[in-house]
């Protein structure tokens, strides 16, 4: 263990004991810790090293001198000659007590400065030979200047330094030894070891004057800033103490009177609330002065209610909080997954976003835009990028909103103003950084009270929406943490500046095959449960799910399809019903009845849903001649859509039909012309064009068609009905047609191609640039169907027609339309006609 180390103790005002070295001399030598022993003191030590212990009782055996010498290292217990410094102070034991402990307590008085010049022992104890220095303390006129001007600012440090008493000002002022004064100054100064060491090694009296003058002078200026901190700090704390007393004078006074209570409490509640809420600076202030103004209002004001509603909002927004990402692409893809079925690429754009996020530790980037028709998922997939993430997910459905102040707030001039829906939003999520859904931002509109999607331009910029101002808060708010996904349901209704700044991820509408499955995985269990069959036995055949998906819903989603299944479940659950209450009436077991099986299969379908909605389109039952089947898109998934052409006497005119858009009939011109332009390479028949007419008709014609994409279809229709050639019926076709005979891709092969299966075609006739597109069917579905990838019409009409075309011409008579025909220049063609 350790001996304990010296102890200083401090410097005394006693009149010195004399005594000193003549020339040099053999003496002991004790190491000090943290002192500097200077001549003219007097200082109790505390001794407990064996090896300074030896050292004292060295000294008294002899003649109680002692050299003090001061450590370089104040921690080392076992100091080396050169730890120790050359220059010490020679003093006389005056008194030498032994404590219980074994520690030595004595009473050293300092009398002359000494230079070590050789250590003789340095094992049990250090003795070394030492010279004395020999000080001139010679009085100048610079050095009684120098007295005057350091005995002056000693009496001003000991004036501002409570700690030492006012009777070391007196013994300075009789001092007449330069030297002598300049010591016992230092020794009442608080300097380090170093200091006081460097004053101890300073000979010339002249030269210690100096320092200690600059010394005082540094710890003065000190001492005046610690006085002027310490005031400052003593008014605030008057002025608090004086705040407090006023406080509890008028609680005092509102106790007396009866009332106040409720109104102190308050404002201490929204003073705390305000400092727990961390706002920024301005917002804090804005808050303080509202709160501030609230106090000094009545109670029962209008304006006290507004200012306190606005405070409430400010401490209620989340300045500072915000939830933790989880940033795991293996975990947001098994979340994805499993919310929802199918969506292959859309999931795969929403992992890379989220892939980027990670490695640039942020959200900034472009804005998805989930578009795709009603009931695919765009909503549901926003909540499940939440999840994924860890975070909070609001949603702000934007359909029909007019009114600016619906996303920036309303100014709180007006009578029950609000701040906007982001404001809101973030507030009911409680942190900064939620998922927001803003929902059918197509559907927005503008009037005279401002167009909602400019006050969202500033919302969805990454470069402005760290400083988003709201009109009610007045102070910015950053929500550039926060992840904005935005759905539509078609793009060209987006305002274009807008739409710039969002990345458009579509949603393609689901197949029959994948509502099947979300069928079986999602809606059937769900609505089981939602309506108490849960239990029951009751099973969803597959064939008795497609009946309703084809002949009961007609949509790209599952929102019809799960209405569908819901009623079913719930005639069920009445039969079950039914089914307890007969065995209890027949005294059996009611649970029996959750045991009888309910199927439900094509057969079954109808008695639960009554009569099909929708017809089912079906394949032609034989080839015929002027009929062509072609492949349709709608936002409800693929169909087939059959052409029909009939020649017939006339004036060479072509007649559309079946509400048909501007595209779809330029597609039947440009088809009829390039027939007509290529007649002889197409082995066409001889055609008198002046007398007949064409009608060519798309049936359901109650449902709007537009589109190129029916091209190719038209034409061979048209070439089928001239030259009487059957058009195979296990055959269909998509492909805009130009003049020249190409044939151009076009979109929605996937849909297009799922229909022609689902309708038993087995050879599909397609462009060749729509390769591409045949990547996303279904495997089992490509190989059951025979593809033709085609550049020209020519091959299309080799590959659709099933025979040879006539080589008879093609001529009709003259009629009675032929012989009362007016000038051409005078006859009117009708709504749908047109001159071949």
């Amino acid at each position: 263990m350790n001996a304990p180390s010296e102890r200083n103790g401090s410097p005394s005002g006693t009149p010195p004991i004399s005594g000193s070295l003549p020339g040099t001399s053999t003496i002991p030598l004790l190491p000090l810790r943290d002192v500097v022993v200077f001549p003219y003191m007097v200082v109790p030590l505390f001794v407990g090293r064996k090896k300074s212990i030896r050292s004292i009782e060295e000294a008294m055996l002899k003649d109680r001198k002692i050299i003090l010498c001061a450590q370089k290292q104040a921690k080392t217990d076992d100091p080396a000659i050169e730890e120790l410094y050359e220059t010490g102070t020679v003093a006389e034991i005056l008194q030498l007590l032994k404590l219980p402990d074994g520690i030595l307590k004595i009473l050293v008085e300092g009398t002359t400065r000494v230079r070590i010049q050789e250590f003789l022992k340095s094992e049990e104890y250090f003795e070394v030979i030492a010279s004395e220095i020999v000080i001139n303390d010679e009085k100048t006129v610079e050095i009684q200047a120098l007295m005057r001007n350091v005995i002056s600012l000693f009496e001003q440090y000991v004036k501002l330094n409570k700690k030492i008493p006012l009777e070391v000002i007196m013994v300075a002022n009789n001092v007449e030894e330069p030297g002598r004064l300049a010591d016992i100054i230092t020794a009442h100064l608080t300097l380090k070891v170093e200091e006081k060491q460097e004053i101890l090694e300073a000979f010339d009296p002249k030269t210690r004057l100096e320092k200690i003058a600059g010394i005082l002078n540094r710890e003065l200026e000190i001492m005046m800033v610690e006085k002027k901190i310490r005031g400052q700090v003593r008014k605030q704390m008057e002025q608090i103490q004086k705040e407090y007393y006023l406080r509890e004078q008028m609680k005092a006074i509102q106790k007396e009177l009866g009332e106040g209570d409720e109104r102190i409490e308050e404002v201490e509640e929204l003073k705390q609330a305000i400092t727990k809420a961390k706002m920024p600076d301005e917002a804090r202030e804005k808050a303080e002065k509202e709160l501030s103004k609230l106090t000094k209002m009545p109670p029962g004001s209008a304006e006290a209610t507004v200012s306190r509603n606005y405070i409430d909002w400010l401490v209620s927004l989340p300045w500072a909080k915000q939830s933790k990402d989880k940033l795991d692409i293996d975990r947001s893809e098994a979340i994805l997954d499993e919310d929802h079925f199918g969506l292959k690429k859309v999931k795969e754009r929403i992992l890379e976003y989220l892939a980027v996020c990670k490695m640039k530790k942020s959200i900034k980037g472009p804005i998805l835009c989930l578009i795709g028709p009603p009931g695919v998922g765009k909503t549901s997939l926003g909540r499940s990028i939440a999840r994924s993430m860890n975070r909070k997910f609001a949603r702000i459905s934007l359909g029909g909103m007019r009114d600016e102040a619906e996303i920036r707030g309303h100014r709180r001039t007006y009578i029950g103003a609000l701040p906007g829906r982001i404001i809101q939003a973030l507030r009911d999520c409680g942190t900064r950084n939620p998922v927001i859904l803003l929902d059918e931002i197509d559907k927005m509109g503008m009037d005279f009270r401002g167009d909602p999607s400019s006050a969202l331009l500033e919302v969805l910029d990454p470069e402005q929406n760290y400083s988003f101002s709201d009109h009610y808060v007045a102070t910015p708010f950053d929500v550039s943490k926060v992840l904005f996904l935005t759905t539509a349901n078609v793009p060209h209704t987006i305002p274009g500046p807008l739409k710039d700044r969002l990345e458009i991820v579509y949603l393609p509408g689901y197949t029959e095959e994948e509502k099947l499955e979300i069928a079986r995985r999602y809606l059937i269990p769900k609505q089981k449960e939602a309506n108490g069959i849960d239990k029951a036995n009751v099973t969803f055949e597959n064939e008795g799910i497609r009946r309703v998906i084809r002949e009961y819903t007609r949509e790209s989603g599952v929102r019809s399809l799960e209405r569908e299944l819901a009623s079913i479940s719930r005639k069920i659950a009445r039969k079950v019903v039914l089914k307890r209450k007969e065995a209890e009436t027949a005294g059996r077991d009611p649970s029996e009845a959750m045991k009888e099986p309910f199927i439900v299969n094509p057969e079954t379908v109808h008695g639960y849903l009554g009569v099909p909605t929708f017809h089912v389109d079906k394949k032609e039952e034989r080839s015929e001649i002027g009929v062509a089947t072609g492949l349709a898109w709608t936002e409800v998934g693929g169909t087939t859509l059959p052409i029909e052409v009939v020649v017939m006497p006339g004036r060479g005119k072509l007649t559309l039909t079946g509400s048909l858009g501007n595209v779809m009939k330029e597609s039947a011109h440009a088809g009829l012309s390039y027939l007509r332009s290529h007649a002889e390479q197409l082995s066409m028949r001889p055609i008198d064009y002046d007398h007949l007419d064409l009608h060519i008709h798309f049936p359901e014609g109650g449902v709007p068609k537009d589109g190129p994409s029916a091209g190719i279809t038209i034409a061979t229709a048209i070439y089928s009905a001239l030259n009487e050639v059957p058009v195979s019926k296990d055959v269909a076709m998509t492909g805009e047609i130009t003049l020249r005979g190409k044939v151009l891709p076009v979109g929605g092969i996937k849909e297009k191609l799922l229909a022609a299966h689902r309708q038993g075609i087995t050879t599909i006739i397609l462009s060749e640039e729509n390769s591409k597109d045949l990547e996303e069917i279904p495997e089992e579905i490509r190989k059951s169907l025979q593809i033709h990838q085609v550049k020209t019409a020519d091959q299309v009409l080799k590959l659709a027609l099933v025979g040879e075309p006539k080589k008879t011409p093609l001529t009709y008579p003259e009629t009675i339309f032929d012989r009362k025909r007016k000038p051409a220049k005078k006859r009117e063609l009708g709504r749908n006609q047109t001159r071949i």
